[in-house]
């Protein structure tokens, strides 16, 4: 499915009503975890959330598939509002889209990729386990990473698409099964050495950080991107007064109308998205 591109001009927002206005992109709405770490250092900016739901999950689908989507996603949100920044909240997004976003347009973009780095100065035993979906296991991008910083490591990789959907599942208020995140990761703790610090390499899997504290061992240390993130949005936005607005007004948009869009609601509403419109017809859901 394609998105057309819109043009609303009835959309488009004064840039002085506000802080500095932040898109974020994911698939679904595991970026939420990445939101609430730059929301944090960045109170006062209003913040776009589009979450690609027609496109679900972005982790099984092919480089110019997601290109595609992600590039439209983008110069949509463009066209109605006057963007500072961008973040691509999805490790396998980022990792085939940032070359293309950043030659397209002329605000920054970021993305988040797996904290490799971070990982290998944490680790005691010298077992990295990455937790990814399929599509960021094989990226060169990520092979890359693990070259530049973690040549001293074991790096145990492991595509856990299943966790995706759990994740999904526990922001729709579905209780977690234990034993499905368990069977998931099986083949770690089935290891003679089991890692000792684990790579959330997908912004959904930090939604499931308690879930995981109770299958792993309880001095396995977590790691992910969100913080880095936060804090390489505040430096590209350092030139900004971010303190004018108290209330920003947050708006949170899907590619895809349906029963678990709608039911999202009270959890966006927890993240302080006010209300929640349809990006492929510009209507409001509620």
């Amino acid at each position: 499915m394609v998105i057309p591109i819109q043009h609303p001009s009835e959309m488009r927002m004064s840039h002085g009503e506000t802080g500095p206005t932040i898109l974020i992109i994911d698939s679904g709405v595991g970026g939420l975890s990445v939101y609430d770490e730059i929301a944090k250092l960045l109170p006062a900016a209003r913040y776009l959330y589009v979450f690609d739901n027609a496109g679900f999950p972005y982790g099984t689908k092919e480089e110019s598939f997601i290109i595609e989507r992600v590039v439209q996603i983008t110069q949509q949100m463009a066209d109605a509002y006057p963007i500072d920044l961008a973040v691509i909240a999805c490790n396998t997004a980022s990792t085939i889209t940032l070359p293309r976003l950043r030659e397209t347009f002329s605000f920054p973009v970021i993305g988040v990729v797996p904290a490799i780095k971070p990982a290998a100065q944490l680790t005691r035993n010298g077992v990295i386990g990455l937790l990814a979906t399929q599509g960021t296991i094989r990226r060169e991008y990520t092979y890359g990473l693990i070259k530049q910083f973690a040549t001293d490591c074991q790096i145990e990789m492991l595509g856990a698409s299943s966790l995706v959907e759990l994740a999904e599942g526990k922001l729709h208020r579905q209780e977690v099964s234990l034993n499905e995140v368990r069977e998931a990761v099986m083949p770690w703790l089935r290891l003679p050495i089991v890692p000792d610090t684990i790579i959330l390499g997908c912004t959904h899997f930090p939604l499931l950080k308690e879930e995981l504290q109770q299958v792993f061992p309880r001095e396995t240390i977590f790691v992910d991107s969100g913080i880095a993130i936060a804090r390489r949005a505040v430096f590209l936005l350092k030139d900004y007064a971010l303190a004018a607005i108290s209330q920003p007004s947050n708006v949170a948009f899907c590619t895809l109308e349906d029963e678990k869009s709608v039911l999202l609601l009270p959890v966006l509403r927890q993240f302080r998205f006010e209300k929640l419109e349809n990006l492929t017809n510009n209507k409001r859901i509620a």
